[in-house]
C-alpha cells in the first residue's frame, strides 16, 4: 500500500425502491412536498475508499461525461472535509451496478455511503444527525442513506420516520433510459395534488406513483416494462425513473417472474432489507 494511503475498504451503496411517491404541493421555492415509503435492497453499487495522509481527493473512477466538480461522491468528500476541518484525503473508486436515472437512487446512495465510510475513516465521529442536512445539501435522496432505515418521508424527502415494510423479494426491470428528474417534474402534465396520508393508512398497501405517467409518456421503455410486469404483479416505477419493480413473498417466485421476462428486458432480484449495511459508521 502507498504510505500514503493509511486505511480503508469496500464499502456497500445499497439501491432504494420508492414503494410509493405522491406528490402532494409545491412550496414557495420551487421544491415539490412528497410522501413516499424508502427501502433498501441487498443490491447496488460498491465504492472503495482508502484514506489519505496527504488531503488529497481523487476519483479514481470517474463516470463518463460526468466532471468531478458534478460527481456527487467527489462532492460529498469535499463537503465532510470542509466542514469538519479534515486534513485527511481519500482514493475514492466507484464500482457501478445501478443504472443512472433509473430512480433507484444509486448518486444519492454513493455519496451517503462516502459521508458514512469517511465519518469513520478519518476518525471524526460525526453523529448521524450531524451527517444527516450534509446529506440533504448534496440531493433530497441522500438523508434516508444517512438515516439508515426503511422510512416514510415527507416534506421533500427530508422528514423521514422509520417504517417497516412487509418482508418481500423484488423483481426489478431496468430498461435502458436516463430519465431527467427535473423534467419530469417540472412536466405540465404533473398532478401535485395527491391527497396527504397518515401513516396508518401505510397498513393498507395503498399508493401509487404520481410520476409513472409522465415518465412512461416520455420513455415507451417504461411503459413496455410495466405493462408486462404488471401482468404478473403490481408493478410500479420507483422514484422519477426509469426502474419499474414488483414484490413477490418469496424468492422461487421473484426468480420464476424474472426469468420469463422477454430477452431484451433486463434487471435484477433483491430482497428488500430495513437497514442500512453501513449503519453503525454513525450513532
Amino acid at each position: 500500500m502507498n504510505p500514503r494511503q493509511i486505511e480503508g475498504s469496500r464499502y456497500p451503496a445499497p439501491a432504494k425502491l420508492n414503494l410509493f411517491l405522491h406528490v402532494i404541493g409545491r412550496r414557495a421555492d420551487g421544491y415539490h412536498l412528497l410522501e413516499t415509503v424508502f427501502r433498501f435492497l441487498d443490491h447496488g453499487d460498491e465504492i472503495d475508499i482508502q484514506s489519505r495522509s496527504d488531503g488529497r481527493i481523487r476519483l479514481l473512477s470517474p463516470l463518463p461525461g460526468v466532471p468531478p466538480e458534478s460527481d456527487l461522491c467527489w462532492r460529498a468528500a469535499h463537503l465532510l472535509r470542509a466542514r469538519t476541518g479534515s486534513r485527511l484525503g481519500a482514493d475514492i473508486r466507484l464500482i457501478k451496478r445501478l443504472p443512472l436515472g433509473g430512480g433507484l437512487g444509486g448518486g444519492s446512495s454513493d455519496a451517503a455511503t462516502v459521508l458514512l465510510a469517511l465519518n469513520r475513516l478519518w476518525r471524526l465521529d460525526l453523529t448521524r444527525a450531524e451527517l444527516l442536512p450534509l446529506g440533504l445539501e448534496l440531493g433530497a435522496d441522500v438523508p434516508v442513506f444517512l438515516f439508515g432505515r426503511s422510512a416514510f418521508a415527507e416534506g421533500i424527502g427530508e422528514r423521514l420516520t422509520p417504517w417497516t415494510p412487509a418482508p418481500a423479494v423484488y423483481v426489478v426491470l431496468t430498461p435502458p433510459v436516463h430519465v431527467s428528474t427535473p423534467a419530469i417534474f417540472s412536466n405540465p402534465g404533473l398532478t401535485r395534488d395527491t391527497p396527504s396520508i397518515k401513516i396508518a393508512a401505510l397498513f393498507d398497501g395503498i399508493g401509487h406513483n404520481d410520476l409513472e405517467p409522465i415518465a412512461s409518456a416520455l420513455h415507451p421503455e417504461i411503459a413496455e416494462s410495466l405493462a408486462w410486469l404488471g401482468t404478473r404483479g403490481d408493478a410500479r416505477m420507483t422514484g422519477s425513473g426509469g426502474c419499474v419493480f414488483a414484490a413477490f413473498p418469496d424468492r422461487d417466485q421473484a426468480v420464476s417472474v424474472f426469468d420469463a421476462r422477454p430477452g431484451h428486458m433486463s434487471g435484477f432480484v433483491a430482497e428488500g432489507i430495513d437497514q442500512h449495511p453501513l449503519f453503525d459508521h454513525a450513532d
